[in-house]
């Protein structure tokens, strides 16, 4: 992944260029493009070695970044535990604040996560959040009542954050390919069928998706490992 890893040495200078961090879109799947066998169910595709591949590059990441289904569903920590490095601080993106304070990632996750909700999330789960010492990030709602990304990657960028990688779920990595906010994508691609979520939610839309470009593959273990960039130009 040496090549991978020059195109993230850019990413300051990305956000000096662009005013927001470089997003990289990193996700398992099927070989029929399913992220899980139903939505809400947690489904383990990656070998050992693409595993400790994705805690590799979450080392690389100033943050790494999921929606509050992924949090509901998988009850992740959001760590590295395969790797030798830094944690990326881990974000949220629950617009109606549904993160359990019973969480795994408060009990087993060095740092706090930050949480990105719209301004309508009630005033009271907000003051129960921060008393519990998280960060709550607020912005006006899409028209869809959803966080707008565009606008919390320029807010991430102030607080220096120049990286992020974007896990999951479905929804949230749909919504950053539909609006053109990912650079890199690296995709673990396990070898075999599952019928179940696929990673465009929801499908059928008719929008145009960016193109790939400088596309690598490499073999670890069992998985095939496909890595490039996403040209905004598609």
């Amino acid at each position: 992944m040496t090549l991978f890893e020059t195109w993230l040495a850019e990413a300051g200078n990305h956000r000096l260029r662009h005013g927001r961090p470089l997003v990289s879109l990193c996700y398992a799947q099927s070989l029929d493009g399913s992220i899980s066998e139903r939505r809400g169910q947690a489904t383990a595709l990656s070998g050992p070695e693409s595993r400790a591949l994705t805690h590799r590059l979450r080392t690389l990441h100033d943050a790494i970044l999921v929606g509050i289904g992924t949090v509901l569903a998988d009850n992740p920590s959001l760590s590295v535990r395969y790797a030798e490095g830094s944690h990326p601080q881990p974000i949220i993106v629950d617009s109606r604040l549904r993160f359990p304070l019973t969480a795994r990632i408060l009990q087993t996750n060095p740092r706090q996560p930050w949480l990105a909700a719209t301004n309508l999330a009630p005033p009271e789960r907000v003051a129960a959040y921060e008393q519990a010492g998280l960060t709550v990030f607020q912005l006006p709602g899409d028209p869809e009542g959803h966080v707008p990304l565009a606008e919390f990657l320029d807010q991430l960028a102030e607080f220096g954050i120049s990286s992020v990688m974007v896990e999951g779920g479905a929804r949230i990595l749909s919504s950053f390919l539909r609006q053109g906010l990912a650079d890199l994508l690296c995709v673990t691609i396990a070898p075999r069928y599952v019928d179940g979520l696929n990673v465009i939610d929801p499908p059928g839309l008719g929008i145009k998706f960016p193109e790939i470009i400088d596309v690598h593959y490499e073999c670890l273990g069992e998985d095939i490992i496909l890595y490039g960039r996403l040209s905004r130009e598609a």
